[in-house]
């Protein structure tokens, strides 16, 4: 069955009286050759609930599914995919095993109450699990906003600001559950299997690596990047493929051996030129941390490739039991991988608060559980032998409960560690970990831009990451006639504490030559109509070579006492996926300590009664 297309506005122009459309849905205005194109001169929209269907433009003599460059542009936007075929991989598979650990545990005699501080998407995980295994979650959130990193607001227009540009990878196996355990997964706007990179050398040109559907990971990475010329030239990647060959063969242990060294270090050693760092990893390592290849980890290129390109094929660890023998309880087999999803992105057809933060609010709340906002945790007061006896709030009002984690970010947390926990060594590891600045800009046109995808970008330029017009990409945000880019200003260290008029005006001459005909940078082509500047002053945690041993499990030696965050001890790194999984794990080491917590519990009454 052809690929589902949806469309919500088209322009387009070709050369001659040769136009085709295709549809991935059954339909009756055409008849449907054995490639998926109609008949000639059918150029047509079939009836749909949403918005359309996807269009293809096709000369006679075509062979492939891309525009030849004789045509002229075909512009289509909002076009959604269909969901991958994600529910039969081995990543999936382990995510909805755990997933079903929680809905099968035995329940509970006496359901735990849990305090659980922060709603990001770890916090919110956290409860999750923990309602499906018969508990009762109390989740206190500081702002009056779901999401964590993840948060976003409406300005006085309507229009939604987010803190992040926010992509769901088919490498997000928990998420993807998630989101199906939710029942949710229409949220989700698949697009076409592509990495679009900016031509700086070039302005208003891009790069694509195209990936092939019917091949499986990683050849249908190797095949994008063997088809692209425009980047990298051939000896420059065979020197990159070479220079790869010992993370390919070494598996789990060469990556994690790679913690030590600084991706531009990594790439000079393996005598991989400087020319692709600067053409490929310079944007890689900025969409992944938000900070340039001489500061960041190699060993985080190196399990991005793994997860999202499925390339290291031999030794890979797969997971057994979570909790804290996760990161201890793995087996090594070769395998051979046949996952081809993993780099495929989605984008959420709305504002992450309300399309995917209140589900999950719902979802908990309908198992009984809690969830309040406004609700900043002032200090953590403990008991004489030095576990949590309650969360005192800003208010002055106080939490107790039988367990106690900490879900936000690892900064935050400092912050409020008690004095009695410093000297301890699972406390004084956290030093380390810092989170990286990095500020989210969106900015508003009086007209609709040419220049752009239905997908995210790789601007490639020194002070912007990623970005996307959200007025094609997602739905809620979708608008006929005016763009908004949301856009990703990173590294931000230098810019954190400049006004939003510098960084706006910063943010229009980068802008100006990935769109030299639509935007210049005083204005005098496309105008803005209004821009948000949303600054994050500690985001995700800064990887930088040496931080892998510092990461948290789950389970802290105080007892009672759990940590939650993207920054703890999971495979997924610093990213939405890790947070969901860190929530996982944390709940499971809830549920594996049932019987612990429930004669602490117990033993607390008894000492108060004697009182």
């Amino acid at each position: 069955m052809p690929q589902i297309g949806l469309v919500s506005a088209v322009n387009l122009r070709v050369q001659g009286s040769s136009a085709y459309l295709w549809s991935s849905r059954s339909s009756s205005l055409g008849t449907e050759s054995r490639d998926g194109c109609l008949q000639r001169n059918s150029l047509c929209f079939a009836g749909s609930e949403s918005m359309g269907h996807k269009l293809k433009i096709r000369t006679p003599h075509a062979t492939t599914r891309r525009l030849v460059k004789d045509l002229g542009p075909l512009k289509v936007v909002c076009i959604d995919y269909p969901r991958p075929e994600l529910d039969n991989t081995v990543n999936y598979l382990e995510a909805a095993f755990l997933s079903s650990t929680f809905r099968a545990s035995p329940r509970p005699t006496k359901p735990l109450e849990i305090v659980i501080a922060g709603a990001g998407l770890g916090g919110l995980s956290t409860a999750k699990y923990l309602a499906d295994a018969g508990h009762k979650p109390i989740l206190l959130e500081a702002r009056d906003v779901l999401g964590g990193k993840v948060a976003a607001w409406k300005d006085n227009d309507g229009d939604w600001y987010e803190t992040g540009l926010h992509i769901f990878f088919g490498a997000y196996p928990n998420i993807q559950n998630l989101f199906g355990e939710l029942g949710i997964n229409d949220r989700l706007q698949w697009k076409e299997h592509s990495m679009i990179f900016a031509m700086p050398s070039k302005p208003g040109e891009f790069s694509r690596f195209d990936f092939p559907e019917a091949l499986p990971a990683p050849l249908n990475g190797v095949l994008a990047i063997l088809k692209n010329n425009e980047m990298l030239t051939w000896p420059e990647k065979v020197k990159f493929a070479i220079g790869l060959l010992p993370a390919m063969l070494g598996g789990q242990s060469y990556v994690e051996a790679q913690d030590g060294i600084s991706v531009k270090d990594w790439m000079r050693k393996q005598g991989v030129p400087d020319r692709v760092t600067d053409e490929v990893f310079i944007a890689m390592s900025k969409a992944l941390n938000f900070i340039n290849p001489d500061e960041l980890s190699m060993q985080c290129i190196l399990i991005a490739l793994n997860r999202f390109l499925q390339c290291i094929l031999f030794g890979t660890r797969h997971y057994i039991a979570a909790g804290s023998s996760y990161n201890d309880r793995f087996e090594d087999e070769t395998f051979e991988a046949t996952e081809k999803h993993g780099s495929k992105m989605a984008f959420l057809d709305g504002n992450p608060p309300e399309r995917l933060c209140m589900p999950i609010v719902e979802h908990i709340e309908s198992k009984g559980g809690q969830v309040r906002l406004n609700s900043r945790i002032k200090k953590i007061e403990l008991n004489e032998n030095g576990s949590v006896k309650c969360f005192i709030l800003n208010d002055g009002s106080t939490i107790e409960g039988d367990a106690f984690v900490f879900a936000t970010p690892v900064d935050i947390f400092k912050l409020l560690l008690p004095e009695d926990w410093k000297e301890i060594p699972y406390f004084q590891k956290l030093e380390k970990l810092v989170g990286v600045p990095v500020i989210n800009v969106h900015i508003w046109f009086d007209r609709k831009l040419k220049n752009t995808y239905d997908h995210l970008l790789f601007s490639r330029s020194s002070l912007l990451s990623v970005y996307a017009d959200m007025s094609v990409t997602c739905k809620e945000y979708y608008n006929p006639n005016q763009s908004m880019l949301e856009l990703v200003f990173a590294p931000a260290e230098e810019w954190i504490s400049r006004s939003d008029s510098e960084i706006i005006d910063a943010t229009m001459k980068e802008l100006a030559t990935l769109f030299p005909d639509e935007i210049s940078a005083d204005q005098s082509k496309a105008k803005i109509l209004k821009y948000h500047v949303v600054k994050t002053p500690r985001s995700v945690y800064k990887t930088v070579p040496g931080c892998e041993p510092c990461r948290p499990l789950q389970r802290s030696p105080i007892e009672g006492f759990y940590l939650a965050g993207d920054y703890t001890k999971q495979k997924y790194l610093a990213s939405m996926e890790g947070a969901v999984l860190s929530g996982k794990l944390c709940a499971q080491a809830i549920v594996q300590d049932y019987e612990l917590l429930v004669g602490r519990s117990q033993k607390k009454l008894a000492e108060a009664s004697i009182v």
